[in-house]
Protein backbone atom coordinates (compact mmCIF):
# COMPACT_ATOMS: atom_id res chain seq x y z
CA UNK A 1 0.00 0.00 0.00
CA UNK A 2 0.88 3.54 -1.29
CA UNK A 3 1.83 6.28 1.89
CA UNK A 4 -1.71 7.89 1.47
CA UNK A 5 -0.57 11.37 2.19
CA UNK A 6 1.98 11.37 -0.87
CA UNK A 7 -0.99 9.30 -3.20
CA UNK A 8 -3.61 10.88 -5.85
CA UNK A 9 -5.77 8.70 -8.38
CA UNK A 10 -6.99 10.49 -11.10
CA UNK A 11 -9.37 8.81 -13.26
CA UNK A 12 -10.20 11.13 -16.43
CA UNK A 13 -10.63 9.71 -20.11
CA UNK A 14 -9.12 12.64 -21.87
CA UNK A 15 -5.62 12.30 -22.29
CA UNK A 16 -4.69 15.69 -22.52
CA UNK A 17 -7.00 16.73 -19.90
CA UNK A 18 -5.68 14.44 -17.54
CA UNK A 19 -2.41 15.05 -17.99
CA UNK A 20 -2.86 18.98 -17.05
CA UNK A 21 -4.46 18.06 -14.06
CA UNK A 22 -1.75 15.80 -13.24
CA UNK A 23 0.56 18.41 -13.34
CA UNK A 24 -1.28 20.08 -10.98
CA UNK A 25 -1.53 17.83 -8.57
CA UNK A 26 2.06 16.97 -8.86
CA UNK A 27 3.00 20.19 -7.32
CA UNK A 28 1.08 18.89 -3.88
CA UNK A 29 1.28 15.19 -4.00
CA UNK A 30 4.55 12.50 -4.49
CA UNK A 31 2.74 10.21 -6.60
CA UNK A 32 -0.40 10.76 -9.41
CA UNK A 33 -1.92 7.50 -10.16
CA UNK A 34 -3.98 7.76 -13.52
CA UNK A 35 -6.54 5.75 -14.83
CA UNK A 36 -8.88 6.19 -17.65
CA UNK A 37 -12.27 3.85 -16.66
CA UNK A 38 -13.88 2.26 -14.06
CA UNK A 39 -12.42 -0.78 -13.93
CA UNK A 40 -8.87 0.69 -13.42
CA UNK A 41 -10.03 2.76 -10.94
CA UNK A 42 -12.08 0.67 -8.81
CA UNK A 43 -8.84 -1.62 -8.88
CA UNK A 44 -6.08 1.66 -8.51
CA UNK A 45 -8.45 2.79 -5.14
CA UNK A 46 -8.34 -1.13 -3.62
CA UNK A 47 -4.71 -1.24 -4.11
CA UNK A 48 -3.62 2.51 -3.43
CA UNK A 49 -5.81 3.76 -0.65
CA UNK A 50 -4.92 7.49 -1.94
CA UNK A 51 -6.06 10.47 -0.11
CA UNK A 52 -7.49 11.83 -2.91
CA UNK A 53 -9.20 10.45 -5.75
CA UNK A 54 -10.15 13.09 -8.34
CA UNK A 55 -12.77 11.37 -10.68
CA UNK A 56 -14.41 12.84 -14.29
CA UNK A 57 -18.11 13.09 -13.36
CA UNK A 58 -18.90 11.29 -16.81
CA UNK A 59 -17.52 7.72 -15.58
CA UNK A 60 -19.90 6.95 -13.27
CA UNK A 61 -22.37 6.26 -16.05
CA UNK A 62 -25.37 7.92 -14.69
CA UNK A 63 -25.24 5.79 -11.09
CA UNK A 64 -23.47 8.57 -9.62
CA UNK A 65 -24.85 7.03 -6.01
CA UNK A 66 -24.04 3.57 -6.61
CA UNK A 67 -20.57 4.20 -8.54
CA UNK A 68 -19.64 6.19 -5.42
CA UNK A 69 -20.34 3.71 -3.32
CA UNK A 70 -18.08 1.20 -5.23
CA UNK A 71 -15.08 3.63 -5.09
CA UNK A 72 -15.73 4.37 -1.18
CA UNK A 73 -15.93 0.15 -0.45
CA UNK A 74 -12.55 0.10 -2.09
CA UNK A 75 -11.02 3.34 -0.80
CA UNK A 76 -12.47 4.01 2.94
CA UNK A 77 -10.99 7.08 4.19
CA UNK A 78 -10.08 8.56 0.77
CA UNK A 79 -11.51 11.86 -0.35
CA UNK A 80 -13.14 12.37 -3.90
CA UNK A 81 -13.31 15.42 -5.92
CA UNK A 82 -15.54 15.15 -8.96
CA UNK A 83 -14.61 16.97 -12.31
CA UNK A 84 -17.42 17.94 -14.30
CA UNK A 85 -18.42 19.84 -17.27
CA UNK A 86 -21.90 20.73 -16.14
CA UNK A 87 -22.04 23.82 -13.88
CA UNK A 88 -25.76 23.51 -12.79
CA UNK A 89 -26.50 23.73 -9.16
CA UNK A 90 -28.35 20.52 -9.62
CA UNK A 91 -25.17 18.44 -10.65
CA UNK A 92 -23.12 19.48 -7.68
CA UNK A 93 -26.09 18.97 -5.42
CA UNK A 94 -26.38 15.35 -6.65
CA UNK A 95 -22.52 15.16 -6.35
CA UNK A 96 -22.96 15.78 -2.31
CA UNK A 97 -25.68 13.78 -1.67
CA UNK A 98 -24.11 10.84 -3.37
CA UNK A 99 -21.16 11.16 -1.14
CA UNK A 100 -18.53 12.99 -2.95
CA UNK A 101 -16.33 15.56 -0.88
CA UNK A 102 -16.55 18.34 -3.48
CA UNK A 103 -16.88 19.02 -7.18
CA UNK A 104 -14.62 21.24 -9.45
CA UNK A 105 -16.08 22.34 -12.85
CA UNK A 106 -13.49 21.18 -15.65
CA UNK A 107 -13.30 25.12 -17.21
CA UNK A 108 -11.92 26.11 -13.48
CA UNK A 109 -9.61 23.86 -12.58
CA UNK A 110 -6.40 25.71 -13.16
CA UNK A 111 -7.82 28.15 -10.16
CA UNK A 112 -10.36 25.77 -8.14
CA UNK A 113 -8.56 22.48 -8.16
CA UNK A 114 -5.53 22.92 -5.22
CA UNK A 115 -7.89 25.18 -3.69
CA UNK A 116 -10.19 21.96 -3.50
CA UNK A 117 -7.61 19.72 -2.72
CA UNK A 118 -6.61 21.62 0.05
CA UNK A 119 -9.97 21.62 1.66
CA UNK A 120 -10.98 18.20 1.07
CA UNK A 121 -7.53 17.23 3.29
CA UNK A 122 -8.66 19.76 5.65
CA UNK A 123 -12.27 17.57 6.17
CA UNK A 124 -14.33 20.27 4.71
CA UNK A 125 -16.49 19.81 1.27
CA UNK A 126 -15.82 22.27 -1.51
CA UNK A 127 -17.95 23.15 -5.09
CA UNK A 128 -16.78 25.81 -7.50
CA UNK A 129 -17.89 29.26 -6.59
CA UNK A 130 -19.24 29.33 -10.40
CA UNK A 131 -21.53 26.71 -9.44
CA UNK A 132 -21.87 28.53 -5.80
CA UNK A 133 -22.99 31.32 -7.87
CA UNK A 134 -25.50 29.72 -10.00
CA UNK A 135 -27.40 29.00 -6.74
CA UNK A 136 -25.83 25.57 -5.85
CA UNK A 137 -25.01 23.84 -2.87
CA UNK A 138 -21.86 24.88 -0.92
CA UNK A 139 -19.71 23.07 1.73
CA UNK A 140 -20.82 21.82 4.39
Amino acid sequence: MTDQKSCVLLAERHHDLRDGIRGLLETTFETVFMVANEASLLEGAERLRPAVVVIDISLSGGDLAGFLARVFERAPGSKVLLVSVHDEATVAEAALKAGADGLVLKRNLGTDLMPAVDELLAGRRYVSPAILARGGNGAT
